[in-house]
């Protein structure tokens, strides 16, 4: 019994220290824009979501629109490459403003990695 708890632990100990952290994730070259006038104004929040980790995995993004305050106004949460995995080194061109209803009193916004996963 002793051996099969330790060879179960030797087989499980190497996936464990791959397993990819939201601190392996970078989020670069940010731009964020107004597109459109009046009823028709949309948020773009455009981004590029990098791998830096040593396997392959995906990441969530959360979006936080603030007010001048700081206030929190809406946020939202979505996944840059949807269920593919992103390679290491490799990175993946994402827009979440589109999942946000654009507000005249958004003044700032934050995006953070808030969930990996390996799909």
């Amino acid at each position: 019994m002793k051996s099969l708890i330790a060879a179960t632990a030797l087989l499980v100990a190497p996936v464990a220290a791959h397993a990819c952290a939201s601190t392996d994730f970078a989020i670069q070259d940010v731009k964020v824009a107004a597109v459109g006038s009046g009823m028709a104004t949309r948020l773009s929040v455009k981004g590029k979501l990098v791998n830096n980790c040593t396997s392959a995995a995906a990441a969530q993004v959360r979006l936080d629109a603030k007010d001048s305050t700081g206030n929190v106004l809406a946020t939202k949460e979505g996944w840059p490459a949807g269920t593919t995995n992103i390679s290491p080194g490799q990175s993946v061109d994402f827009d979440l403003g589109r999942l946000l209803h654009y507000q005249p009193d958004m003044q700032s916004y934050s995006l953070s990695v808030v969930d990996v996963r390996a799909w």
